[in-house]
């Protein structure tokens, strides 16, 4: 099974083990009520290299990891859609509208949502958004999506829509833009190697991989100026503005998270820890003032890991309901 489809089964599994059994729809609320709680089904990343571009039929509940156009036409009242977008983690994704088909009058909507939400959670969280969460919605039967096209901040963006009346829809064409820095990433898949880098910028970056892993970090570099390390304060990580955290825990927003370990000062690695967690984020605090760096590894962990806990790890904390 490819990585990136396991992805997406994980996180299916999630959902439906959030869901314990209540089989009934969950409404779409307006952001102001709160972040909804979304359900989506799985479809796998294809390799697409130098073929035409891509096009299927959208479904009401949908992710896709790959570019090209979609379509969505219903063929019945669908009043609880939405479609998960997932690029590479140095990747943007543009959004364009080619066709839409909807009444704003009836009750249809047609939205959307720089980031990810799920069970009234956010990726990236508020914290680590530089816009406010009302900001990070763009409605059409309010603007018209004007512009056309929209670019997420990061390698993951949603639509939410409601459609009436059948045979009405929309037609959608997703591309990708390179991310010279990026900040907040969902991992496509449960091995890996990254660097995160800010560079003198005020802003939190979050790294976050759907799974338990092993995360070993091989470089850390905070608060050098002009090649120099900056003298060790006396405070904790709070006192430093430059730092790098681990979390973990069920949902998807970092700022809800359980903080497991604090990285306040630089090092050459490696320092390795097992975070038995649904969800494992790398997450790094920048003041502006400097160019911060981590670099790490990550890798799932296997059933006898999470069963046999060795070293710095933190399974018993984050127990899996699957």
């Amino acid at each position: 099974m490819p990585p990136s489809h396991k992805l997406q089964c994980h996180f299916v599994l999630l959902v439906l083990a959030a869901l314990r059994g209540d089989s009934r729809y969950l409404e779409l609320q307006d952001a102001a009520d709160y972040d909804p709680f979304l359900l989506f089904s799985a479809s796998p990343k294809r390799d697409l290299a130098g073929e035409q571009q891509y096009r299927r039929a959208l479904r009401c509940l949908d992710m896709l990891s790959l570019p090209g156009q979609f379509t969505f036409t219903a063929a019945r009242p669908q009043l609880h859609c939405a479609a998960f977008f997932i690029g590479e983690a140095e990747e943007l994704l543009s959004i364009r509208f080619d066709l839409v088909s909807i009444d704003c009058t009836r009750g249809d909507f047609l939205k959307v949502f720089d980031g990810w939400i799920l069970k009234g959670e956010k990726f990236p969280s508020s914290q680590d958004h530089p816009v406010p969460t009302t900001d990070r919605y763009t409605d059409f039967c309010e603007s018209g999506f004007s512009p056309r096209s929209i670019r997420s901040s990061q390698n993951v963006a949603m639509i939410l829509f409601r459609v009436h009346e059948p045979g009405n829809g929309f037609t959608v064409t997703i591309k990708t833009d390179p991310n010279l820095f990026p900040c907040n990433v969902i991992s496509q898949t449960p091995n890996g190697r990254f660097t995160l880098v800010i560079p003198r910028q005020h802003r939190n970056c979050s790294f976050s991989i759907i799974y338990p892993v092993s995360i070993k970090i091989s470089d850390l570099t905070l608060g050098h100026v002009h090649g120099l390390q900056l003298k060790k304060p006396s405070a904790g990580c709070g006192g430093t503005g430059d730092f790098v955290e681990l979390l973990g825990g069920a949902g998807l927003d970092p700022s809800k998270m359980m903080p497991l370990a604090d990285l306040c000062y630089p090092f050459h690695g490696p320092a390795q820890m097992k975070i038995g967690c649904d969800n494992s984020v790398v997450r790094m605090v920048s003041s502006g003032k400097h160019i911060n760096r981590v670099t790490f590894e990550y890798h799932q962990l296997a059933p006898y890991e999470l069963g046999n806990p060795t070293g710095n790890s933190i399974p018993e904390s984050c127990s899996s309901g699957l």
